[in-house]
């Protein structure tokens, strides 16, 4: 058995591939336009090849997605994940938890999806201006 992808819904595909693409860093693999279905599909994983996230933008839908207390979040294992948070920061994107510890932070898309962000190979040693950020939100 291979895992393939996760969906989820966007109501601004623009918006959310900024997101994934220009501040988290994945890359778009495939994109499948369905106008009968009036949908698109845009597939994005961290390498070719590897686990997909699809985007699914359903056009003209006014529909808030929610997620409920089933689905939790999305994790992505980055190289340094002060540099990760720093850039995500820059971009605008709140760091709802700040990677205190140095090997966990998390983030929201802008469509509410949690996004865990993990130090790869343990932990960096903790340091500011992360140590003494506060939470901000929820994820």
């Amino acid at each position: 058995m291979k895992f393939l992808h996760t969906m989820v819904r966007v109501r601004d595909l623009d918006q959310s591939l900024d997101f994934y693409i220009n501040k988290l860093g994945l890359i778009e693999t495939k994109r499948i336009e369905v106008p009968a279905g009036k949908f698109t599909l845009v597939y994005l994983a961290t390498e070719i090849g590897g686990p997909e996230v699809e985007l699914t933008y359903n056009w003209g839908s006014t529909e808030d997605y929610t997620a409920g207390r089933s689905f939790g979040h999305l994790a992505f294992e980055v190289d340094n994940i002060y540099q990760t948070c720093q850039k995500l920061q820059d971009g605008g994107i709140t760091i709802n938890r700040p990677p205190r510890c140095g090997h966990m932070a998390f983030v929201n898309s802008p469509d509410g999806i949690s996004i865990e962000l993990l130090q790869k190979d343990g932990s960096l040693e903790p340091q500011e201006p992360w140590l003494s950020m506060e939470n901000s939100g929820s994820w």
